[in-house]
Formats: C-alpha cells, structure tokens, sequence
C-alpha cells in the first residue's frame, strides 16, 4: 500500500524552512514558559513549542510515546530513529544489518528511499539545522519534531491551532504509519497522554514534566485529510480459538506482502523471540517505520495476542532474510536477562495453542528443528554472526513449551556410541547453571554491574575438554580463538534443550559432540543431560576439503530473470564443516530461493541442508555433502 508522502507537503501549503524559522509565538500558544525549576530538557520542549507554535502538551506526549523523553546519546534506536523526538534516517546498511536480514539483497537502496524513513532530512530541510545536530543535540532534535509537527498540522488544517485537540490529524501522521488503525492508536496513546500527564526522570538525569489537561478533546475527523488505509484492507486475525487475539498492523515498511505459500514460498519454520520491552512497547516500535515487526506478539500477564502481520506476508524479525522468507515469527514479552520471571504459564499455554493452529495449517513439524529460538537463527553473514540477537534466552523452557504442543522428547535418557545421534534434554527446574549478567544484557536498568547467579535453564555449558576445569568452547565469530564466557548472552559455548547433535566422544561423565567445527564436551553423568535420536539424516563432507557453511540460500546469479537484480551471498568465513565430522539435518535439503514485492519468486535448482551446527542454524549445499540415516 502507498504511504502518505513528506513530498506531499509543497503541494498542501507547508511551510518552508524560511517560514518556520520566522515564526513569532503568539500569547495564544499555550506553555509559553517553562515550569520553575525545570529541567534543560523541558525547557528545550517548551522553546520549540513556542517557536513552532505547537501545544507544549501536545509536544511532550509525542515525545514521550516515541522516547519516554530520553536523548539516548546520539544513539539510534532498533528503527532507526533519534533523540527524543525519534527523527529516523534509516540507511540500506542498517536494513541490511537489522531485522530484515537483509544484506546481499541488490533492492536495499530502493527500499530505503521511503520518506517516512528520513524525518530526519525532512526535519533538517524544515528548521535549517543539519542532520548531525539533530541526531546528536537533544534541544535541536526537539526542534526538529516541532517542526515536522508543525508541518504536518498546516498540511492537514492550513494552520496551527492552540487548541490542542485539533492536532490530531498531525500527530497521526507523525506515527508513520499508512494504516488508519496504527495511525489512530499512536495518536490516541499520545492524547491519553496529553489528558492524564506524565513526569519522569530520563536516563540522563532531566526531569520532564507533563501536566494533565483531561478537557481534550479529540478532533479525529481530521484523519479524513490523511488518506490513511482504511479498517476494511487490515486482515483478519488468525488465531486458534481459545486464544484471545486482535490485530493491529505494522509498519508496512517492516515487512514484505507475500501470498506465502499460495506463491510457492514454504512457511517451515515458527520463530520464538521475547520483546526485551513491555507488550505496548513491541507494539508500538513494529508500527514505526524502519525497523522489525512479528507476526504475533504475545502479553506475559494473560497470553493475549496482538497478531501484527498476515502470515501469507513476510515479517523481519529474525535477523535473516532467509529465515524471515519461510518462517512465522512470535513475541513474546519479557526480558532474557530476567530469568524465568517474564514467561509466564499463560504465555506458554497461550504459545502452545498458536503453535499448533499454525504447525497444523501449513504443515510444520512439531520439533526443535522447526520451532526455534531467535537465538538458534543462522547469522546471514560473517560480519553479521556476532551481533545476532540471542532471545528467548537460556530461561525459556523449551522442554516445556514442546510438551504442552504434544511433542515432548520420549525415550529414556542415555548417549549412544560414536557416530550415533544425540538430543539435548537436559530438563529445566533442577538443571540449574551460574550464568553472569552484565548491565549490557538488560535494557530495563535494573541490572547495575555484572552479577553472577544460578538459575534454571535450558542449556548444557560446553567446554574444550572432558573437566569442569576446561576453558569454556569460544564460538569462532565471538572471541576468534579465545575461550568462551558463562554470560547470559554469550551463545556460542552452550547446547539447548532439543538441539540434535552427533556424539564424538564418550569419555567417563562426559559427552563429546560435533559442534561449530569442533569436538566439545559437557558433563553427561550416564547420559542424564541427553536422549538417543533416531530416524535423523547426518550429513558429512563429501570430499576430501571442508565444507563451506552459509547463513542464506540465494540462487545462483544466472539463475535470476532479466530485469531483477540477483542477491548474493558468500561462506561465513568462520566456519566450516571439517572432514570426518558430521552435523544433523533438521530437514529434507530444499532449493534455493528468493522473492520480490513484485510479486516474482526466484527458485533455484540447486538445494541445500540446514544443518545443527552450533547453537544456530547454518546451511550446506546438498551437493557439497554426503548424507546418511541413522
């Protein structure tokens, strides 16, 4: 669907940098003087308001429902956007490296030229301040949102008006958003805020102060003059249903419409992430422009749904382009740093009757291997594998979740010899670990210095060797040779509950597997962490080379049509599958495929294994391999 375009403006009687620069504040305009003893920031919002003539209240609650008021530094945010007024200037580099996964795909520049993108450069064109000082100077930021508001506002009512109710159509727009229902639940948010007030201390130390007005009135029939799309385009939800479910659609940017799988795009995969936010939060930053969305997003307290994307469509969530092509993506909110406190039973029920609904309808198996954690998801490239997000996190009961899907891991638990087949089932209460976190893994604040603590998880920490006293094993793309770390988000020395490996080794208590290129053990006292797999595929190098690994599967370049520029993508240069090792399939080798919004999918003939290499996923092309059963 087309969005409401900042070109638009000229045509609509906007002002010019020159005009709004020139603006003289009237007596009418209300919050004309900054409370006593208030702070930089707040004066700040009550100087643009004056000299944009936009309602300070009306400022402070847009600001405050896009950044609480914080300045983050300069810093920008998961979509793009800065300062308080979260002014976004989002770059193909960033949808490359952010949820899209999107690098080596050729559309990046193209899909980044969507205005609503660069409120940032309209702000700059608007107020005559550059882009670096609105990224970076918190006072000029604010100006910069005045402004765009104040823009907005004469396109919509060839005015400004003191009256703080007839800015609705402005700060609707502000949202971003080209879908009438994101629109107006951004601009009710803020006008709820507008009526009941708000006061916080920011990160950096500033008190904001927003005092109640509770006699506003809305003018919502300014939404009319915004050619948003209306309730009739958004989809119904699709929920099972003893789930309470509605839906509330993302930014359009944050994803791709598809007809997945009408248009022969397989949907095999369910993706389970947490928000690292509250559920109003997630919600919120999917309906902003630039930045990720997820199918569903799930409510600790009660196990409600807000589905945000179709699942026909493709929703960047996963970091990986490849995943989001074929996968369905869940939130759930909470905090992996947090332990077991956010995951709920309500939003494990409430997860396990979705996941069924949708394992049923298209298909999916009920496993480990199709029902992963955001922090199982291959990294697309090597300069990427790093960075990857690790929720749900070591305290998301996997073992719990499969069983209440009906799919719980049977058989008695115990290793089988080398060369057979292992899953990960360390149970969860009673499998307590000591894991550090650090103020890094906790967006709340609550989490002051590095903290060691036990607590019950889902993993089996790995080390180089058959002793408690081994250095843990150091994922190639982390510490490039160094030991691994017990930190919560340290990935890459840790098995998860489900995950399929081969056994290379037994050794008194201890359990060797293939792992990252590597043999690493992990204390298995008569197999107690493990259970024996079978009916599974083991795929070795064919040859006598390593086998290149992949995060992606793209066609070949001459595979593409005339007309469509080719992704790419190249071995992360990290890994490899060494001759004489063996990984587990987690399904039948597919081809390699791609896909436009124009509609065109491009298959390729050739197809490739995702494998169980590491904690994540990767990918071998079939003919570089040999498989076997087991």
């Amino acid at each position: 669907m087309s969005r409401h375009r900042l070109a638009g403006l000229a045509a609509a009687g906007a002002l010019t940098a020159g005009t709004l620069t020139a603006l003289v504040p009237t007596a009418a305009q209300a919050g004309t003087t900054a409370p006593a003893g208030s702070s930089a920031r707040q004066r700040d919002f009550t100087a643009a308001a004056a000299k944009y003539h936009v309602p300070v209240g009306v400022l402070l609650a847009v600001a405050y429902q896009e950044s609480a008021w914080d300045a983050h530094a300069g810093r920008m945010s998961t979509s793009g956007g800065y300062g308080p007024m979260h002014l976004t200037d989002v770059t193909p580099a960033m949808l490359a490296a952010g949820p899209a996964g999107a690098v080596g795909r050729a559309d990046l520049a193209a899909r980044a030229k969507d205005p609503a993108l660069h409120t940032l450069r309209a702000a700059a064109k608007l107020t005559g301040l550059t882009p670096a000082e609105l990224r970076d100077d918190p006072a000029a930021n604010i100006a910069g949102g005045a402004a765009l508001l104040a823009s907005y506002q004469q396109a919509v009512s060839g005015g400004r008006p003191s009256d703080a109710g007839r800015w609705y159509g402005a700060v609707a727009r502000y949202s971003g958003s080209s879908q009438k229902r994101s629109a107006t639940a951004f601009a009710d948010r803020v006008f709820a805020t507008v009526r009941n007030g708000a006061t916080r201390v920011t990160q950096d130390g500033q008190r904001v102060t927003l005092g109640a007005d509770s006699g506003v009135r809305a003018d919502k029939g300014q939404l009319g003059k915004l050619s948003l799309a209306g309730v009739a385009t958004v989809a119904a939800t699709e929920c099972p249903a003893e789930v309470s479910c509605t839906f509330v659609p993302a930014a359009s940017s944050n994803g791709q419409v598809s007809n997945r799988p009408a248009n022969g795009i397989r949907i095999d995969t369910i993706v389970i992430h947490d928000t690292e936010s509250s559920y109003e939060s997630a919600i919120a930053t999917f309906q902003k422009a630039g930045g990720a969305s997820a199918h569903y997003v799930m409510r600790a307290s009660d196990g409600a749904v807000t589905q945000m994307v179709p699942t026909k469509d493709v929703a960047y969530h996963a970091g990986n382009y490849s995943t989001n092509l074929h996968s369905i993506g869940i939130e759930h909110e909470g905090y992996a740093a947090h332990g077991g406190t956010w995951y709920t039973e309500a939003q494990y029920e409430a997860t396990a009757s979705l996941v069924r609904y949708l394992a049923d309808r298209y298909g999916i198996p009920l496993d480990r291997e199709h029902i992963i954690g955001h922090d199982n998801v291959a990294g697309p490239n090597s300069s990427l594998v790093a960075g990857m997000h690790w929720d749900p996190g070591a305290s998301w009961d996997w073992e719990h979740l499969m069983s209440l899907v009906g799919a719980p891991v049977t058989g008695e638990h115990g290793v089988g010899p080398v060369g057979s087949a292992v899953t990960i089932t360390p149970g969860f209460t009673e499998n307590q670990q000591t894991v550090q976190v650090c103020p890094i893994d906790d967006p709340t604040g609550a989490t002051s210095s590095c903290t060691e603590r036990q607590q019950s998880s889902n993993f089996v920490f790995l080390r180089t060797a058959p002793s408690d006293t081994a250095p843990l094993f150091g994922d190639q793309a982390i510490h490039k040779g160094a030991a691994g770390t017990d930190q919560i988000s340290d990935w890459g020395s840790t098995a998860q509950a489900g995950q399929q490996f081969v056994v290379a080794g037994v050794e008194g208590d201890w359990t060797a597997v293939w792992y990252s290129g590597s043999m690493v053990w992990f204390h298995n006292p008569g197999g107690a962490n493990t259970t024996p797999a079978h009916d599974v595929t083991l795929v070795s190098a064919a040859g006598t080379t390593p086998v290149a690994v992949y995060g992606s599967s793209y066609p070949d370049r001459a595979e593409y049509p005339a007309g469509l520029s080719p992704s790419t993508q190249a071995p992360i240069s990290y890994y490899t599958v060494p001759v004489g090792q063996a990984y587990v399939a987690t399904r039948p080798p597919a081809n390699t495929d791609d896909y436009f919004t124009s509609g065109t999918v491009v298959t390729g003939a050739k197809q490739m294994y995702t494998i169980q290499y590491n904690h994540r996923v990767a990918l071998v092309y079939s003919s570089d391999v040999t498989a076997t059963g087991v």
